[in-house]
């Protein structure tokens, strides 16, 4: 087919503690077994950010790691808002997911600025929330993860969260919803890493990735048994 596509992994050195990395991987394979040659691209603090990326994954962090990249990141801001403006899909998980909100604030009162992708702040909890977590989203259905973070995130009215929580404490103790969405942008706290415990979520991605660049997505059938096993496992699991 010689199809190729670029995905770009947000500050891997920094924010990729919570094998968020496997998103990565799970996009690269799955393209590759749709007929897609896949290109992965890199970008940490100092880098020029590439150009012509059709898909952007980004994982969590500890608040240093936050505070290292705040910098790099307000520089990558434009061209990650340009991506966001032409539907390229995206995928930030818990450090970053905050990141792409206005700011957070820290236990301590440090305020790490955001790029302001998503209308929403986050603020740092005195409970860590941890454990698995079911979602009910109107585009993918269930959706299971694992969160683990202290943030309590509040979206603005005019933000579409990812899903509702069955199960788990989401963006905080209380709205009882998780993760946000803004045109093919995904954001959420969800771990594990996501992508191979919801494989619906990394076609859509890759979907819209191939529309936009090539004007269709050419899909096979992919056998999801282990998928759909590991699913079931972890909603058994107690949090």
């Amino acid at each position: 087919m010689n199809k190729k596509l670029r995905i770009l992994q947000l500050y891997p050195k920094d924010m990729n503690i919570y094998g968020d990395w496997g998103n990565v991987l799970v996009l690269k394979r799955r393209a590759e077994w749709h007929g897609y040659e896949t290109e992965v691209l890199e970008h940490d603090t100092g880098d020029d950010f590439p150009k012509d990326i059709d898909i952007v994954v980004g994982g969590g962090g500890q608040d240093s790691g936050q505070g290292r990249i705040q910098d790099d990141l307000q520089r990558a801001a434009p061209a990650i808002h340009r991506l966001a403006e032409k539907e390229v899909p995206m995928l930030v998980v818990c450090g970053l997911y905050q990141m792409f909100g206005k700011r957070f604030i820290t236990r301590q009162g440090q305020e790490i600025l955001g790029i302001g992708l998503f209308d929403m702040e986050t603020r740092g909890g005195d409970e860590r929330l941890i454990g698995n977590v079911i979602l009910q989203s109107d585009e993918f259905g269930e959706i299971v993860g694992y969160e683990n973070h202290s943030g309590l995130t509040n979206l603005s009215s005019s933000v579409k969260p990812l899903g509702t929580v069955v199960r788990g404490a989401g963006n905080n103790l209380s709205a009882g919803n998780e993760g946000a969405r803004y045109k093919n942008v995904i954001g959420t706290y969800l771990h594990g890493p996501l992508l191979p415990k919801n494989p619906e979520i990394a076609d859509w991605i890759l979907e819209k990735a191939c529309s936009k660049k090539f004007g269709d997505f050419t899909s096979t059938v992919i056998d999801d048994r282990l998928a759909d096993s590991a699913r079931e496992i972890a909603k058994t699991r107690p949090r």
